[in-house]
C-alpha cells in the first residue's frame, strides 16, 4: 500500500451493518476509503450507509451490498461490487459472525454446532478466497480477519463459538504464509468483552460481566472504536511488515483466565 495512507482504496466490511463491523467502515471511510459494507439485512445495511455518509466530509464514499458470507455466490458478488471504483480490492475485514450454540458438551445440538462454524470460520474461507483475485488485481492489500478471545483460551459452554474463532485464528496465519509473495498480508484480531448490540446482556451487569471485569488487568469494557482502531492500523501502511499475527484485543484479559458462560445458567 502507498505512503499515503488508505485514502482512495477500496475496502469490504462483512457485517458491517453495526457493532464492530460499522464503528470499522466508519474509521476506514474516513480516512478516505471506498468502502462497502455487507450483510443480510438490506434496511440495517441501508440505515448504517446512510449514517456513516453523513459523517463524512473528505473522500471516502460508503456503499452497500447484501450478502451472506455462507453463500458464496453472494460473497463474490460483494466482492466485485466493493472492486469497482478501482478494479481491485485493497482492504477485506472479515467481521462478519456469531454462536448459534451456547452450553455443554453433553447437551449440544450437532446442527447448531455446525451452522457457528459455517458462518465463522467457512464464511472467513470464502470472503478470503475470493478476495485473493481482486487484491491480486491492485498489486497487494491487507486481510483482517475476527477471530475472539474465546479462539484463544477456553471460555466455559462457548466452546463452539470458540473453536471456529480458533480455525479463523489458523485460517489467517496460512493464508498469510500463502498469499505474502502477492502482497497480501493477512492477519486476525481476538477481541474480549465489547460494548456493542450484540453483547447487551451481559455488559449491561451482572455476574458474567463480573467475571470479565475480575480477569481483566486494565479493568473495562471494550468500546467499538477499540476494535476499530486496531482494525485501521492493520488495513493500513503502518503495519505494512506484519503478517500472519492474531492480535488481541481485550484489556489484558488473555493474560488471566476466559470467561465462565455457564453462569448466564446458574
Amino acid at each position: 500500500m502507498a505512503s499515503e495512507g488508505i485514502s482512495g482504496r477500496t475496502a469490504l466490511v462483512t457485517g458491517g451493518g453495526s457493532g464492530i463491523g460499522f464503528a470499522s467502515a466508519l474509521r476506514l471511510a474516513r480516512d478516505g476509503a471506498h468502502v462497502t459494507i455487507c450483510g443480510r439485512t438490506e434496511e440495517k445495511l441501508r440505515q448504517a450507509a446512510d449514517v456513516i455518509g453523513a459523517d463524512l466530509s473528505g473522500d471516502g464514499s460508503i456503499g452497500w451490498v447484501v450478502a451472506d458470507v455462507t453463500i458464496e455466490d453472494q460473497i463474490a458478488a460483494a466482492v466485485t461490487r466493493a472492486a469497482e471504483r478501482t478494479g481491485g480490492l485493497d482492504i477485506l475485514f472479515a467481521n462478519a459472525g456469531g454462536s448459534f450454540h451456547m452450553g455443554s458438551f453433553a447437551d449440544a445440538d450437532a446442527d447448531a454446532i455446525r451452522a457457528t462454524v459455517d458462518l465463522n470460520l467457512v464464511g472467513t474461507a470464502l470472503c478470503i478466497k475470493h478476495a485473493v483475485p481482486a487484491m491480486r488485481a491492485a498489486g497487494g492489500g491487507s486481510i483482517i480477519g475476527m477471530s475472539s478471545g474465546a479462539g484463544h483460551f477456553p471460555h466455559r459452554f462457548l466452546w463452539a463459538y470458540g473453536a471456529a474463532k480458533a480455525g479463523i485464528d489458523m485460517l489467517c496465519r496460512s493464508a498469510a504464509e500463502e498469499l505474502g509473495p502477492d502482497g497480501i498480508r493477512v492477519n486476525s484480531v481476538q477481541p474480549g468483552i465489547v460494548d456493542d448490540e450484540l453483547m447487551t446482556a451481559i455488559t449491561g451487569g451482572g455476574p458474567l460481566l463480573d467475571d470479565y471485569i475480575a480477569s481483566m488487568p486494565l479493568g473495562r469494557v471494550g468500546q467499538v472504536e477499540d476494535i476499530a482502531s486496531a482494525v485501521r492500523f492493520l488495513a493500513g501502511p503502518e503495519s505494512s511488515w506484519i503478517t500472519g499475527a492474531c492480535l488481541p484485543i481485550d484489556g489484558g484479559h488473555h493474560l488471566r483466565k476466559g470467561a465462565d458462560y455457564s453462569l448466564l445458567f446458574s
